[in-house]
């Protein structure tokens, strides 16, 4: 004879009786039992998806006789499929094919077997083909975060063996022997489904093993919280567990920068539009889509700059008055970089440092601006041993520069964010402006350019226009730019020229002559400029298609 326990004694009764055993098995003090929840499949339920007439509910999984072989007498058979499972660059551990208790989730989560097909029901074996039928006609769970796939890949990791090996390796986990008591492994030590769900108890909702209203069991292995501001320090804010939109980055919108962009668009008050930033004419490249296949963005995000579990309120916005901008490095976070000396380091302690990691070695970006001396690293062009550079990271060459404005000197040290920028001045950072090179302000490149505040509204953030035009710091400035209408570019490489690909005699003063302009004396056949030390020197070139052959300045009566 079948008796059914939810006929015989009622399901308040049977609640009563569940929760009972659990609490005399030492079983955590709040439950919420399956009963009526989304595992609750029994006609009688409150859940969405429902039988159509079986009142049991613990036979959707569970069966006391002629069950599989499978803990904890299993109901339901195992799917054959073979999975994609989770893989990504930044991950040590090694997910397999789903085991354990894993596995057994998947037979109703992967949407490969119905969810009324169970090995026994009432007093005979049921047999694959024998479905308990759905109402609705539904026979798996609705396509979402409820159905999985057999695409595992844009879903957290499960399968993996989490030891105190791994998280040494990763160094953002907890040792599982620090874990909370909530928290799970296998008897393999290995992570499953079971580490985070407990399909009986929907005391915290999702059938989660303990509360995460601000993110406790996230953090409760994963060691990466330590940012002060409010939109970062909630986990869910920027990921989900399950089918992920940006697959193996867990993140809940398309790539990185999607997802920061979903704030920093200028929707709330606290969040800088840093979105109309990355539409305009310069920008840095950040709205790549993920591979085909999962495993990395291919392009620069907003992670290559930031570290958005790190980033820190810090003291606020960049210096807006004269001087340097006083970077503030709490925005940017924790993030790696590269040292003067091309190391790599862990934590960046100038803002040039984390530019260096895509400007600096093994850079392949063609110059804005063709040279006599090219060179495509910008660290190299920026180091303690450049023949002469703008004082990015270290004070510069010059020690007469009559042409700086109040709140500049010679011991000024520059951060790159003093030239790059937003033209609009806000939000911070180099994310993107309307003038080429992503720069804050206006420089012209065109030959034949007028000369003007505006044009060159770049250099005159730092140099009085007045010093330049009055000629003292260089007896031909008003005569070259003024005068025969030549850029700024045509002489003057703003970055740097570094050492083994220049001399002080010849490239002091930022001077490295750009050939789309100047091009060599057609006298000597010699491009070249020579310092000759107190304002003065001398150069051989064709200009305007007037040689100089050499022509020294200051110029002679």
């Amino acid at each position: 004879m079948n008796v059914n326990p939810m006929n015989a004694i009622g399901r308040s009764a049977w609640v009563a009786m569940i929760c009972a055993a659990l609490c005399a098995a030492g079983a955590r003090a709040q439950i919420v039992s399956m009963v009526s929840s989304p595992h609750d499949l029994s006609a009688g339920s409150a859940a969405n998806v429902r039988a159509s007439g079986e009142d049991q509910v613990c036979i959707f999984c569970h069966t006391t006789h002629s069950a599989s072989p499978i803990a904890p007498l299993w109901n339901r058979a195992m799917s054959p499929q073979a999975y994609l499972v989770y893989a990504s660059r930044s991950l040590d551990a090694n997910p397999g094919q789903p085991t354990g208790d894993s596995k057994l989730c998947l037979s109703c989560h992967d949407g490969t077997i119905a969810l009324g097909s169970v090995l026994r029901r009432g007093g005979s074996v049921a047999g694959i083909g024998a479905p308990i039928p759905m109402r609705g006609g539904v026979t798996t769970m609705p396509h979402g975060r409820a159905n999985l796939g057999t695409d595992l890949r844009d879903d957290h990791p499960i399968s993996f063996t989490y030891d105190s090996s791994l998280a040494g390796k990763d160094g953002r986990l907890r040792d599982p022997f620090a874990l909370p008591p909530q928290i799970k492994l296998d008897l393999n030590r290995e992570l499953q489904c079971t580490t985070c769900h407990d399909a009986h108890n929907n005391a915290f909702g999702k059938f989660l093993v303990m509360r995460n209203t601000n993110s406790e069991l996230c953090t409760s292995c994963h060691t990466i919280s330590q940012t002060d501001i409010q939109g970062h320090a909630q986990c869910i804010d920027c990921h989900q567990n399950h089918t992920a939109p940006s697959g193996p980055y867990l993140l809940n919108n398309q790539n990185t920068t999607k997802t920061c962009t979903s704030c920093h668009n200028g929707s709330t008050h606290d969040a800088a539009d840093i979105a109309s930033d990355l539409t305009k004419v310069s920008a840095h490249d950040t709205m790549s889509p993920v591979d085909p296949d999962g495993a990395y963005e291919s392009t620069t995000n907003c992670t290559s700059c930031h570290d958005p579990h790190t980033m820190r309120r810090g003291t606020g916005a960049h210096n807006q008055g004269p001087g340097p901008r006083n970077v503030d490095l709490g925005r940017l976070g924790r993030i790696s970089g590269v040292n003067a000396s091309g190391s790599p380091i862990g934590v960046i302690s100038a803002e040039q440092e984390v530019c260096y990691k895509c400007h600096g070695d093994g850079n392949v970006v063609t110059p804005r601006i063709a040279r006599q001396v090219s060179n495509t690293n910008v660290r190299l062009q920026f180091s303690p041993s450049s023949v002469s550079m703008h004082p990015v990271g270290i004070s510069g060459r010059g020690t007469d520069v009559p042409s700086l404005r109040p709140g500049w000197s010679t011991s000024s040290i520059m951060s790159c964010s003093d030239c790059h920028g937003s033209d609009a001045g806000l939000p911070v950072g180099v994310h993107g402006s309307n003038n080429p090179g992503l720069l804050r302000a206006a420089y012209e490149t065109n030959d034949y350019t007028s000369e003007s505040a505006a044009g060159y509204a770049l250099c005159y953030t730092c140099h009085d226009r007045g010093s330049i035009l009055d000629d003292r710091s260089f007896p031909g400035h008003k005569k070259h730019i003024v005068d025969h209408q030549t850029p700024c570019i045509a002489c003057h490489d703003s970055h740097g020229i570094a050492a083994g690909q220049g001399r002080a005699a010849n490239n002091a003063h930022l001077v490295n002559f750009a050939t789309a302009i100047v091009l060599p004396d057609r006298v000597t056949g010699k491009l070249e400029y020579r310092d000759t030390g107190g304002h003065t020197g001398e150069c051989f070139l064709s200009c305007h298609g007037v040689d100089h052959s050499p022509k020294k300045y200051p110029e002679g009566p």
